[in-house]
């Protein structure tokens, strides 16, 4: 039997793989920038209100998706909302303090203060899902956030409330990385826990 097709398969999953990885940046540099534009050059008034239009155009787009049968998921259940408590409290906190330090902070000195979300969900994961790290990955952090720091100290600009912004959207960032994990963890450990058993 020829082993070809496995060859092209893991192929083409490594290049789907990528790519995917590549587009994510990519959207991410780029909403980035246009936030920015929108709060800074256009002069737009409110963070908040760009957030609520967000997420409301957000919600339009995906039940659109839904009725075309583009996207597949959950119609709304109060219970999924409590199950993945605090996730959405999490999320609007994510994005509400990024719009915030986006509009106070210039993109060079946000993209550096981002790196403080490293190291605050090394310290979640450690002390929530009680993960261990090598030494060396430690030490890579921390001189990841001691540049970022020396950076900070330069900043002619200093906006104590847009550092205040952005150091909260760190720890909104990382409370959602780690708990998404814990409760996908907790989920996969209640499939093998009520999984019903198989006859031999």
């Amino acid at each position: 039997m020829s082993l070809e097709p496995c060859e092209e398969t893991a192929e083409h999953s490594a290049l789907l793989k990528l790519l995917s990885a590549l587009f994510y940046a990519g959207s991410s540099f780029l909403i980035t920038v246009v936030n920015k534009t929108v709060l800074t050059t256009f002069r737009f008034p409110s963070y908040l209100c760009l957030g609520i239009g967000q997420m409301i155009t957000t919600v339009i787009v995906l039940y659109a998706a839904k009725k075309s049968k583009t996207v597949q998921f959950q119609d709304f259940d109060k219970n999924v909302l409590l199950k993945i408590f605090p996730l959405p409290l999490l999320y609007v906190g994510n994005h509400v303090t990024g719009l915030a330090s986006t509009k106070k902070l210039s993109l060079p000195m946000f993209t550096v203060l981002r790196k403080f979300t490293i190291l605050m969900t090394m310290i979640l994961e450690a002390y929530i899902l009680r993960k261990t790290f090598p030494k060396r990955l430690v030490y890579s952090v921390v001189t990841i956030v001691f540049g970022a720091m020396i950076a900070a100290s330069s900043d002619l600009a200093f906006d104590v409330e847009g550092y205040t912004f952005i150091l909260l959207n760190d720890a909104f960032t990382a409370a959602s990385g780690v708990y998404t994990k814990k409760k996908l963890g907790d989920k996969v450990c209640a499939d093998v826990f009520h999984r019903p058993l198989q006859p031999l």
